[in-house]
């Protein structure tokens, strides 16, 4: 699903020109484009129409790839769970509410009990609820404590 970011692309220019395999390589220096690309689908009226209609597609094809940067360059052995099959395992789960659909995936590491919601923060941005000014400090903030 994250790979979708750059073999998907829009007809956009802007799109076309950014959201490629060279500039979206799952390094944290890529997340400066997620970051350019979510601003754009915020403040445009292309960008708000496209999310209005698409939102879920957003949700999954972010989330995916920023949880992807995450896992690659975090420590731990994160692997990609359906959030159903983690929630009676773990504690870190307990309070999060099972019928959110933005819980479909998430970063579990059995070894550690960690859990990470890429996907669900993504949702919570794109509808601005977020607590983080960017995905950039959310992304440096889950590496940095599984490092």
């Amino acid at each position: 699903m994250a790979k979708l970011l750059y073999e998907d692309v829009s007809k956009d220019d802007w799109d076309k020109e950014n959201l490629t395999k060279r500039n979206l390589d799952f390094t944290l220096e890529s997340i400066k484009y997620i970051d350019l690309y979510i601003n754009r689908l915020l403040n445009t009226e292309m960008g708000t129409e496209l999310l209005n209609k698409h939102f879920d597609n957003f949700v999954v094809r972010i989330g995916a790839y920023i949880g992807e940067v995450i896992r690659r360059n975090s420590k731990q052995n994160f692997y990609w769970y359906k959030f159903d099959s983690v929630y009676n395992f773990s504690s870190k789960l307990k309070g999060v509410d099972i019928n959110n659909k933005h819980q479909h995936s998430l970063l579990y590491s059995k070894k550690k009990d960690r859990v990470i919601l890429p996907m669900y923060v993504i949702s919570q941005f794109l509808e601005g609820n977020s607590t983080y000014p960017n995905i950039l400090i959310y992304v440096e903030e889950m590496i940095k404590e599984n490092f």
